[in-house]
């Protein structure tokens, strides 16, 4: 089954540090909602630019998207 990157953008000189802590709030998020096994993180893109993220499969991808309202989202490929 294919894989959604669901994509929260944060930009400006704190971006990284409020990407970081975003992410602690997906994984809180994915516990209390009982989620298992997705892969969330955050990532610098350069030092003004950092995501945070939430991989899922395409078929739990709508109600965590109306939950959740990510900036952005695109297929998710493992590199």
């Amino acid at each position: 089954m294919r894989k959604l990157k669901l994509i929260w953008d944060f930009k400006g000189p704190e971006g990284i540090k409020i990407a970081e802590h975003h992410a602690i709030h997906l994984k809180e998020f994915l516990q209390i909602e009982n989620y298992e096994n997705l892969l969330t993180g955050f990532e610098a893109l350069n030092e003004f630019h950092a995501i945070a993220y939430l991989v899922v499969p395409e078929d739990q991808m709508k109600p965590l998207r109306d939950a959740l309202k990510p900036h952005r989202g695109q297929v998710y490929s493992e590199e």
